[in-house]
């Protein structure tokens, strides 16, 4: 058991990060067991993206996310599913702002 409060404060903050990246490791197998289990475009998506969220949190290396996506692809293709659109779920462009005239200088005076 740790002595010094640095230690015992590590020893608090270690325990933490370990619980969430375990469950970001479980989200990110059970995507992917439900892609080879049922592959759909739905489940594709939720593969992919689980794999980016664990690459963007430090849970697998980026590489590795890179190789992760591209057999989920591979899998999903050979399944017949064919890429989502985005489109349908991007969010809707924000108006227009208006721009702002320029600002008329004074005349120098000589």
């Amino acid at each position: 058991m740790p002595i010094i409060k640095s230690a015992k404060k590590r020893v608090k903050t270690a325990k933490k990060a370990s619980v969430r990246n375990s469950k970001t490791r479980r989200s990110l197998r059970g995507a992917l067991k439900s892609l080879v289990k049922s592959p759909s475009s739905k489940s594709n998506s939720a593969a992919q993206s689980s794999i980016d969220k664990a690459a963007k949190k430090g849970v697998v290396h980026k590489n590795k996310a890179a190789r992760l996506k591209k057999q989920a692809a591979k899998k999903a293709k050979a399944a017949g599913v064919k890429p989502g659109k985005k489109a349908a779920t991007a969010k809707k462009a924000a108006p227009a702002k208006k721009k702002a005239a320029p600002k008329k200088t004074a005349a120098k005076k000589k």
